[in-house]
């Protein structure tokens, strides 16, 4: 391998002028196409023209037993949970296939039996192909809903009476569902063209596991108009009677993040100006397209009834929201399937009315019924999809510019754009007609309000229309077309996030008939006299909480929002002070800096948790950290954590801090696309350099971080290359720097080798993004792009994997995948007095079971956006993940190894990332680039070590000890056990 690295470096002296201006060439998104199908809207466009529609009314029920064919296991009806036959646990990748025969060719819904198992919270999904296809983009990935409901009907009070919300728990039964795409763009179930005769559908597993019942085929619905629905009420009994249901406490919810919310306004119900209150429901938990919530009211009488609801509709946009009404679990009539919330910045009274504002009726049974508001934007979808194939053709013409230009700027340069791209200025007028007509729908939708995303619309059309005025200027105005936050691009995907956002705020509900129902707002003198009430008590409030914490309570600082800090300040108070006696009060810390102020001022916390892993090195080396070795049972504790995790929380033979989280950086890439190429997941970077001639031939690339990064090369993107080729950073003793022998001048030079020879992107902005539209169908990233893939898209979700960090094969034929893993940390401060009551709280915090809870709970409550990286491994394994993901991440956890943190450190991180734009942009000999930053960092070096007294005059008084991984194990006793 090392040579083969050699033969290439000698090759790029002659030919690097031309790899450099090719870096980009291969990011082209024009052959990535072939790999996508058509949108489900544009088949339906396209069934139409050929005359094909709905058919009538019929319906098709296969009995598992039917099933063509499967791998998945049976299971005996006893066994079903109350199904009555036998059925299929379908889980494992495994593929089930019916057949069905149809008298007649046309547009059917799919819809299955199902019995959720698992965990809940990681989502089952599965794709669907007729006859051996998949018709369209969405048929690739359909959601299994689960239904929720909060553990308790009551609601907790924490250590100050504020109610708390309740654990969420699914719903153990079974659900039936008409398959829809999992963005949910559209109102109704999708639709799949069945040929007349027999046809083959294939449900393919992709996560989670469910027992699977019947599947049935069936005719579109049709959802009859208010007119049609009420003429079927029309001896039926209009009451006049008002019920008032709160809406904090719905039956069910088909997300477990759909919560309850505190609303500190006299105009809610219940309030108090002393307590919190969980008083509404909904609001940013509900903004989510598909959300549904099911309330279920009692009537005394059969009949007709109005509905209205109470409800804070402040989108930050100024956009309506939309819900669909479904009563018992039908949408009763057309008007209501999209029902407009206006935006007001106010309580208001929404009547479910129709034209000149006259009410509908809603016939309700006796006794028990369902009411069920479910967030839609399916008015939005015309405009998300113009958005989103501006924001496709964008990037498809600015990768050509960079290709044209070298991806370099020369404002001293002349271009003819015209002669290279001869569409372009058409291309940019036209994609500018189709924003501002976008932009004008939702001007009607907002009632003529122009809204921020409708500014935005037009904005990014301006900018479109200016640069195709001057198409020759574009190479050195891609900041207003691409790149930067100014750019159109960007405007246009902050407006498609923005629009599919849409929050609900709800106080109650009122089933009633003709009679006045309460003011949605209190008046001005109630409001002014709860300002005052809150006025005073704040003063109060802030005495007894200082107070609290002088006389005999462990202080800790927090850095993280306060979602956090609440879930934890509550399983505190439930847990571990009820066991232990030990009371915590944990405050909000919006600065980390704040800690280096305060220890100096001598008001630093007893412990702080969710600092920077840089920081507890800073405060340690100069003597405001606790060694955390002198506690007995350290070594116990630690060896939950990744020995390699400790290594920049260290100096000499201290540690001063643990790890809280922690990152990793694994390789993620696109099942669907690599098997269509047949191009094998890399095990190691030779096997990346292979694969990427078959990549590039498609117009695609393999990402690394580096190009992730601007100007500057963090230790995240650099440091892996030199420890899988067996370098290391610094000297033994710490004087000095050992980035130019051998093993580490090896992996600099191969990782400049990645740009100049083998062509991968120099600069990615987003990585995220060119993953889901197919240019970086591979690459490695780190714990934010799985978050980020897990919550924001759904539309390539379970065609995506991640495997193992690509490393160098050994000798013996293991593989060195070392890469680094900074999270966050916790430590305890040496100025405290409570040091032993201190560390019980961090080990209490840090211990499995409780990282397990707070994990669990945080992303049940919150949603995925809101995963728990934890450093510790044994909770790790026991999170709500993907269990295939999990032993992937498990297994490159074995080969974190964190930089060590040295007083010259980051001298030698912006030298090595000087190495790589001295090679990569100016052509220079990666040996001699480094002997000369060898010599920088040895000046920075004598004086930050004389700094902090181990070297003086040019002499060294003491060696500065860099911790080694091998250290820590023997530390913690890892070899024992």
């Amino acid at each position: 391998m090392k040579s083969k690295v050699f033969l290439w470096s000698f090759i790029a002296l002659l030919i690097l002028p031309l790899t450099i201006v090719k870096a980009d060439d291969t990011l082209d998104t024009e052959s990535a196409k072939q790999f996508n199908e058509p949108r489900y809207h544009q088949m339906i466009d396209e069934w139409k023209k050929k005359g094909i529609d709905s058919v009538a009314p019929l319906e098709y029920a296969i009995n598992p037993s039917s099933f063509l064919g499967t791998t998945s296991e049976w299971v005996d009806q006893t066994d079903s949970d109350g199904y009555g036959s036998d059925v299929i646990n379908w889980r494992d990748n495994n593929k089930v296939t019916f057949e069905v025969e149809v008298e007649q060719e046309g547009l059917y819904e799919i819809g299955f039996d199902y019995y959720p198992l698992g965990d809940a919270i990681v989502p089952i999904e599965g794709a669907i192909q007729v006859n051996g296809q998949y018709p369209f983009s969405e048929s690739r990935q359909i959601v299994f809903p689960i239904d929720w409901k909060n553990e308790t009907k009551e609601f907790d009070v924490d250590r100050f009476g504020h109610e708390v919300i309740p654990k969420q728990v699914p719903i153990e039964a079974w659900h039936h569902m008409k398959v829809e795409d999992s963005s949910h763009l559209y109102t109704r179930p999708l639709t799949f063209h069945l040929n007349e005769g027999k046809n083959t559908i294939s449900l393919i597993n992709l996560r989670g596991s469910t027992l699977l019942g019947k599947a049935y085929v069936t005719a579109p619905e049709q959802v009859p108009s208010y007119q049609e629905y009420i003429d079927q009420y029309s001896s039926a009994e209009k009451i006049n009677d008002i019920k008032i249901q709160e809406a904090e406490q719905p039956l069910k919810k088909n997300s477990s993040y759909i919560r309850p919310e505190s609303t500190e306004d006299p105009s809610v119900y219940p309030y108090d100006s002393n307590k919190l209150y969980l008083n509404t429901y909904g609001g940013d938990s509900w903004s989510t397209p598909g959300q549904q919530v099911d309330w279920e009211v009692n009537v005394k009488k059969a009949g007709l009834y109005r509905i209205s609801f109470k409800v804070y509709q402040g989108n930050d946009s100024g956009d309506p929201v939309f819900r669909s009404v479904s009563i018992n679990g039908e949408v009763p009539f057309k008007e209501v399937e999209q029902y407009r919330f206006p935006q007001k910045n106010e309580w208001y009274n929404e009547t479910f009315s129709g034209e000149e504002d006259k009410p509908y009726l809603f016939y309700l049974e006796e006794g028990s019924n369902l009411i069920s508001l479910k967030a839609d934007i399916s008015k939005n979808n015309r405009v998300i999809f113009a958005i989103d194939d501006v924001m496709k053709r964008i990037e498809e013409i600015s990768l050509s510019i960079r290709k044209l230009t070298g991806n370099q700027q020369d404002h001293s340069r002349d271009w003819d754009i015209s002669e290279y791209l001869p569409e372009i200025e058409e291309d940019l007028m036209s994609w500018a007609q189709t924003l501002n007509k976008e932009a004008d729908y939702l001007l009607t939708l907002s009632g003529g309000v122009k809204t921020t995303n409708v500014v935005s619309l037009q904005i990014a059309a301006e900018k479109l229309q200016a640069l195709a005025d001057k198409p020759d200027e574009i190479p050195n105005r891609m900041t207003e077309l691409s790149e930067g936050s100014n750019s159109a691009a960007q405007m246009l995907g902050t407006a498609m996030t923005s629009i599919q956002k849409n929050p609900l705020l709800v106080d109650r509900f009122y089933l009633h008939g003709d009679k006045s129902i309460p003011k949605a707002e209190v008046g001005f003198f109630p409001k002014i006299k709860n300002w005052a009430t809150q006025f005073f008590q704040s003063f109060t409030k802030e005495n007894l909480a200082t107070s609290e914490v002088k006389e005999e309570t462990v202080e800790v600082w927090v850095n993280r929002p306060r979602q956090y800090v609440e879930l934890l300040q509550h399983m505190t108070d439930q847990n571990f002070t009820t066991e232990t006696g030990i009371k915590v009060k944990y405050s909000i810390m919006p600065d980390e800096q704040k800690l280096i102020l305060a220890n100096a001022a001598g008001s630093q916390p007893d412990l702080a948790l969710g600092i920077s892993n840089w920081l507890p090195y800073e405060l340690s080396i100069r003597g405001a950290a606790a060694d955390l070795r002198q506690f007995e049972d350290f070594s116990e504790v630690g060896r939950k954590f990744s020995p390699g995790a400790f290594l920049p929380l260290i100096v000499d033979d201290s540690i001063y801090a643990l790890p809280e989280t922690q990152d990793f950086y694994v390789q993620y890439y696109r099942r669907d696309i690599l098997e269509t190429l047949d191009v094998p997941v890399p095990n190691t970077w030779e096997d990346v350099t292979e694969i990427l001639p078959e990549l590039q031939r498609y117009g695609m690339n393999y990402y690394t971080p580096i190009a992730g990064a601007v100007a500057f090369k963090p230790f995240q993107t650099t440091a892996p290359f030199i420890y899988q080729f067996g370098g290391t950073l610094y000297e033994e003793d710490g004087i000095g720097t050992t980035i130019d022998s051998e093993s580490s001048l090896a992996g600099i030079q191969f990782m400049t080798d990645l740009n100049t020879i083998y062509s991968t992107p120099l600069q990615v902005p987003n990585f995220y993004n060119h993953f889901r539209y197919s240019t970086l169908p591979i690459g490695i990233a780190e714990f934010g792009t799985y978050v980020q893939l897990t919550s924001a898209a759904p539309e390539i979700s379970g065609w995506w994997d991640i495997a193992p960090h690509p490393g160098i094969e050994q000798e013996d034929g293991t593989i060195e995948r070392w890469a680094t893993g900074s999270g966050q940390s916790g430590m305890i401060f040496k100025g405290s007095d409570k040091k032993e009551p201190a560390w019980e709280v961090l080990k209490w915090w840090m211990s499995t079971e409780t990282q397990t809870e707070f994990a669990t709970t945080l992303q049940t409550l919150y949603g995925p956006e809101y995963m728990w990286n934890t450093a510790n491994l044994d909770s790790f394994a026991q999170l709500p993940w993907p269990q295939e993901h999990k032993d992937v991440i498990l297994q490159q956890w074995e080969y974190l190894r964190e930089v060590p943190k040295a007083p010259y450190a980051y001298m030698v991180e912006r030298e090595i990332s000087n190495i790589w734009n001295q090679v990569v942009f100016d052509g220079e000999n990666t040996r001699s680039a480094t002997d000369d930053s060898v010599i920088t960092i040895d000046r920075e070096m004598r004086r930050k070590l004389e700094e902090f007294d181990y070297m003086k005059d040019g002499k060294v008084l003491k060696p500065y000890q860099i911790p080694t991984i091998e250290q820590v194990e023997g530390w913690l006793g890892v070899d024992e056990n």
